[in-house]
């Protein structure tokens, strides 16, 4: 008996001295638990705050300095904002209970000093065909609004000039869209969805160059990006790292599970198509005279013809009707560059001039032959919806 509580009170003792002699090691764990989450939350939120230098020794961190930097972006959007404008277009439309008015928005930019502005065609495109229609530019950081006048506008290149008369004005500097290469960072501004989301600030990369996108039955060449293009962003601009213009956003790829599709006009294929709208008001562009069917392989194959584009229509008085072109004939070549479609036709031709002499080639009856023909000036509306 005394033995027994002898080694109890040997136990009692034991348990003591651990209290007295140091925490328990449950305790101890969840401490040094605790603190290691908090070292670790603090280096990450270091980490993604700004430039960090850390000095080790023998594996132990010393110091940690923080030096905070901007992003490239904040210097970009400073540079190019005030040179992005909102575009209004109000109209007047036949509607169920009469005449009604039809508002839209989208976006511009200054092009000079003296108040023209860039836009999308067909941001402006029913004050175009309707001129019961006002178009309102709004300003950056402003709460003014100034009607603005059509200069002219291009729907094949999806282009319009407006006029305004304001002093003071910020231009846009423009770069050169040829000189992008694939990565480059890419900042789009411009007003999505209107005046409420007024210069809006989106950014990515320049995700792909020369994309082919057809729309509303007419094919662009144009710069990709992953840059965020809402509606209301057409007309805006896409800069690169310098805020220089590189594109005038235009069009969105808008399908379930599809994101980031965004496209933009290069500035290169913009700007003259700009400056000859400031100077003529119209784009004259060569014209040959013809309609025509793509023609792939199998259905050429079934109908004993060569792959190519089948001349369905001739118009009269055109270039390809004093040329000799018939209705049947299949352009197979354009100056020795085989084509096979209207887009590739059209490509090739629009790079002309008005008076320059194409060699056609054509597959007819059987053999295939070279004609030539002296491109003239588009000038009917009729003719300007084929080639």
């Amino acid at each position: 008996m005394e033995e027994q509580q002898g080694a109890q009170n040997s136990q009692k003792i034991y348990v003591e001295k651990k209290r007295k002699g140091g925490m328990p090691l449950v305790l101890v764990a969840i401490i040094v638990a605790v603190i290691t989450s908090f070292i670790t939350t603090a280096i990450t939120y270091v980490l993604l705050s700004g430039n960090v230098k850390i000095e080790k020794s023998e594996g132990v961190t010393k110091k940690i300095e923080i030096t905070k930097t901007d992003s490239p972006v904040v210097a970009i959007a400073e540079k190019a904002m005030p040179s992005i404008v909102g575009i209004k277009v109000n109209s007047l439309v036949q509607g169920f209970f009469g005449m009604q008015e039809s508002n839209s928005e989208g976006s511009g930019i200054i092009y000079s000093e003296d108040g023209y502005i860039i836009t999308n065609y067909h941001v402006v495109e029913s004050a175009i065909k309707n001129n019961t229609s006002n178009v309102y530019v709004t300003f950056y950081n402003s709460d003014e609004e100034i009607e603005a006048e059509i200069i002219g506008g291009d729907e094949v290149t999806d282009l319009a000039v407006l006029k305004i008369e304001k002093d003071g004005l910020v231009p846009a500097e423009f770069g050169k869209s040829s000189e992008l290469k694939v990565g480059e960072i890419a900042v789009a501004i411009g007003n999505p969805l209107g005046e409420e989301f007024a210069s809006t600030v989106t950014v990515g990369y320049v995700s792909a160059l020369n994309r082919k996108v057809t729309t509303d039955g007419r094919t662009y060449k144009l710069v990709q990006t992953d840059a965020a293009i809402n509606s209301g962003n057409s007309g805006g601009a896409l800069v690169n790292s310098e805020g220089k213009v590189i594109g005038i956003n235009s069009v969105k790829v808008s399908l379930t599970g599809v994101e980031g599709l965004g496209f933009a006009i290069p500035s290169d294929d913009a700007l003259p198509i700009i400056k000859e709208l400031i100077e003529n008001k119209v784009i004259v562009r060569p014209y040959i005279g013809l309609g025509g069917i793509n023609l792939n392989a199998a259905i050429a194959e079934r109908n004993n013809l060569k792959e190519g584009v089948y001349v369905d229509k001739v118009y009269s008085n055109t270039p390809a009707q004093k040329a000799g072109i018939q209705r049947g004939d299949v352009i197979v070549s354009i100056d020795g560059v085989s084509i096979t479609t209207m887009e590739e036709l059209n490509e090739i031709k629009n790079s002309k001039k008005v008076g320059d002499k194409i060699e056609l080639g054509i597959y007819r009856n059987g053999k295939e032959e070279k004609i030539s023909i002296v491109l003239e000036a588009d000038s009917d509306v009729e003719k300007s919806t084929t080639n």
